[in-house]
């Protein structure tokens, strides 16, 4: 008996079809809970709204920490430090100093905390940390509130060390030892300065079925002489020889949606005020409102060399006279006149006299 060999064997490029899981993994905590609120009467709706209130205090008043803070790590050129959630505005552009134009793109980060710290010796008996042996750890990271009527109990009980509302986004970063944050710190723009590079991750724009010419760009078949219904195909797929299609031949299929991580974007501009972030680029993945995960860049060449605000931005009484807008030394600030007039001595012209006025006069009867 000819025992059939594997089939990695038989097709060695197997591994170039794309594997999508729509669904979450089984071990996710449910998280949407069906709200109905057909039997609340007005007082009933007040003492649950105090009961959130006195659950989830306001951060701006009372701080969500409930130990001393963590004593802060000290920045190595291998360190790895956490990154923050953003939601993509848009594009604008900006111009250097010199006037070359250029696009960016707006990031804004919104409500972010410290959800949960996973240290590397725990974080190594996981599954998804196995790998790493122990050197990195994992920061939970939460993104933008929401109403804790709208999600399920064990949901929020996940938000219960942090103390901090349930967050409608949640996502987590490896980071090193001396990067650790404790749970329930706030995460702003101030965490990246303005000239570093950082590196986006994130969902492209979802095109759905599309086919060769979209998808891939090709040509397609000729516009006349003959062609029938087969203006936009693909045209041949396959071999004479071996009578089958090569896997990972280019063909009709779904377009985006996928997860893409665009890396080493300089940061150009940074609003203190709205939490606004300018990258350089307008080919972040993902349409406008989506999520962007930003974190420093992993390219070698565009690492800092200086110690960053580490392990994150902390907010002291001492920022009050923090500036609204930072730009790059090269950007040209909107602020800022784009020409200047410099005081040039005035130039006197002589005005010719009543003999040349005659002269002049003269020669025009001739």
């Amino acid at each position: 008996m000819i025992r059939r060999p594997p089939r990695s064997t038989l097709f060695p490029y197997t591994t170039l079809f794309r594997s999508r899981r729509t669904h979450p993994p089984i071990w996710w905590v449910r998280r949407r809970t069906k709200f109905v609120d057909l039997f609340l009467t007005p007082a009933n709706k007040e003492f649950v709204k105090e009961v959130v209130c006195d659950t989830y205090p306001d951060p701006v008043a009372q701080s969500p920490l409930k130990e001393a803070p963590w004593p802060k790590g000290e920045w190595t050129q291998y360190s790895f430090r956490c990154g923050v959630i953003a939601r993509k505005i848009g594009i604008y552009p900006m111009w250097k100093k010199d006037g070359t134009r250029l696009l960016t793109t707006l990031l804004q980060v919104l409500d972010n905390h410290v959800i949960r710290y996973v240290s590397p010796k725990e974080y190594a008996t996981t599954s998804a940390g196995k790998k790493f042996k122990g050197k990195y750890g994992c920061l939970v990271v939460g993104a933008d509130a929401g109403d804790p009527q709208l999600f399920t109990s064990a949901f929020c009980g996940l938000f219960q060390e942090a103390g901090v509302m349930p967050k409608r986004k949640l996502t987590r970063f490896l980071v090193t030892a001396n990067a650790a944050i404790q749970p329930g710190t706030p995460l702003n723009a101030m965490h990246f300065r303005v000239g570093d590079y950082v590196d986006c991750y994130g969902k492209t724009v979802d095109h759905g079925f599309q086919g060769v010419v979209k998808r891939w760009g090709m040509k397609g078949g000729p516009g006349s002489h003959g062609t029938t219904k087969a203006h936009r195909r693909v045209g041949s797929v396959g071999t004479g020889r071996n009578m089958r299609v090569w896997a990972g031949k280019k063909m009709p299929g779904h377009m985006g949606s996928e997860r893409r991580t665009l890396k080493g974007l300089k940061i150009w501009r940074i609003n203190t005020k709205h939490n606004v972030i300018w990258v350089q680029g307008p080919a972040v993945p993902g349409e406008v409102n989506s999520y962007v995960y930003i974190y420093d860049t992993v390219l070698p060449l565009r690492k800092p060399k200086t110690p960053p605000p580490f392990p994150t931005y902390y907010a002291n009484a001492a920022d009050d006279g923090l500036p609204e807008e930072l730009y790059d030394a090269d950007l040209h600030p909107f602020t800022d006149p784009t020409i200047l007039f410099e005081n040039e001595p005035e130039i006197v012209i002589p005005v010719a006299g009543a003999k040349g006025r005659a002269k002049t006069a003269s020669k025009g009867k001739r």
